[in-house]
């Protein structure tokens, strides 16, 4: 099982070299994917958690793919119905064969009403245009693939990991990814999930907060508890088939991307044990 990291690029501690900082460290410590956030108007809703400056994730990505080497890049999650699925398709593609194919494409249908309004897209239908916009990505790459006459390297179809955990959500995800991708749930919760359900591959994002003493909330999140607790989290994620598991190091607090110090001992403390228990 592979461990990665969701990098705050927002947030007013967050700046190129600070950027660059999160790759090399969490590079250098063995992480295998680095992640980013959506958002393209920081309308007041999106600002009160992720307030500016906010760094696109096409582009933040391009940019630390040429300052990593190995690490795995991805979205965490894009908002699908916030681009024309053909740009998505496109700017997908190029990031893949750029960064010799990196890229995992993390997408969800969004949550931010005010920022929608702003992009001028119906806030209700956010769902149907995110099935509409993953089955045009999947046209797109087939019939890509299907016309090249040699696939160039890194020219696969991109990995679509869907988030979500309502019913429609994973709807979609079985539908139309090649992992479910669900954000901030307790074990017990995803164990559930995936129990119910016929899903693809399973490769959660889960907080990571270090605690001095056990946190025994049975409604606790993943991530969240002693290095003891949260080991066997990854454990048991493992044991319920997770391809890879993001950590998020981010609770919500802008004024933290000030102070990424914790963040990088949390993260430092879980690779490692889990290299050594591994």
């Amino acid at each position: 099982m592979q461990l990665g990291v969701n990098v705050p690029n927002f947030g007013p501690g967050t700046d190129p070299g600070m950027l660059r900082e999160w790759a090399r460290i969490a590079e250098g410590l063995g992480y295998d994917l680095l992640m980013v956030s959506d958002h393209v108007v920081i309308t007041p809703d999106v600002a009160e958690r992720y307030p500016d400056p906010f760094y696109e994730p096409f582009t933040t990505l391009s940019w630390l793919a040429g300052v990593t080497s190995t690490v795995r890049l991805g979205t965490t999650v894009l908002i699908l119905p916030y681009r024309h699925p053909l740009l998505v398709a496109r700017m997908a593609t190029s990031l893949s064969r750029l960064s010799g194919g990196r890229f995992v494409l993390g997408v969800g249908v969004g949550w931010a009403r005010q920022e929608f309004g702003a992009l001028g897209v119906p806030f209700t239908a956010r769902g149907r245009l995110t099935d509409e916009y993953l089955a045009t990505l999947r046209e797109v790459w087939r019939t890509e693939t299907e016309t090249e006459a040699e696939a160039e390297p890194g020219a696969a179809p991109v990995p679509v990991w869907v988030g979500g955990h309502s019913a429609a959500a994973l709807r979609r995800a079985a539908r139309f990814g090649d992992a479910w991708h669900p954000l901030r749930l307790s074990v017990a919760r995803m164990r559930t999930i995936l129990t119910d359900h016929s899903l693809p591959a399973f490769a959660p994002r889960i907080a990571l907060r270090v605690t001095e003493t056990p946190v025994d909330d049975p409604e606790r999140l993943a991530g969240v508890g002693t290095i003891e607790q949260i080991l066997d989290d990854l454990e048991q994620l493992r044991l319920l088939g997770a391809d890879t598991v993001v950590l998020d190091p981010y609770h919500g607090d802008p004024e933290a991307t000030r102070r990424p110090d914790t963040a990088w001992r949390a993260l430092t403390e879980v690779a490692t044990h889990w290299k050594t228990a591994s």
